[in-house]
C-alpha cells in the first residue's frame, strides 16, 4: 500500500509539559516557607501542635490566635516566641 497524503492518520498533539530547560533551578523560590522547620526569628503561631503561621510581632500573633480561637473554639492556640524558644497558650477574646 502506498502513502496517501490525502488521508488523516494519527495525530499526535503537542504536550503540555513544559520543556526540560523551564523548569530549571532558577524559576523556584529561593527560599521556600516550610511548616516543618521552626522559625529562628519572629513569631508563630501552632495549632494542635502545628507551626502555622509566622508574625513579626507578638501582639499580631496573639490577636490573630484569638480570633482562630473564637471561631474555633476546640483549638489549641499557642504563639511561639522564637527568641527564647517558648510557646504561649491563647487565651479567647472575650466577646460582650
Amino acid at each position: 500500500m502506498l502513502y496517501d497524503p490525502n488521508k488523516v492518520g494519527i495525530v499526535v498533539k503537542p504536550s503540555k509539559r513544559k520543556p526540560e530547560e523551564d523548569r530549571s533551578e532558577e524559576h523556584r523560590p529561593r527560599n521556600p516557607l516550610r511548616a516543618d522547620i521552626i522559625p529562628t526569628n519572629g513569631f508563630a503561631m501552632v495549632v494542635d501542635g502545628k507551626l502555622k503561621t509566622t508574625y513579626d510581632d507578638e501582639k499580631l500573633a496573639q490577636a490573630a490566635g484569638a480570633e482562630l480561637l473564637a471561631r474555633f473554639p476546640m483549638l489549641r492556640v499557642e504563639v511561639y516566641n522564637a527568641e527564647t524558644r517558648t510557646r504561649t497558650k491563647v487565651e479567647a477574646a472575650v466577646v460582650s
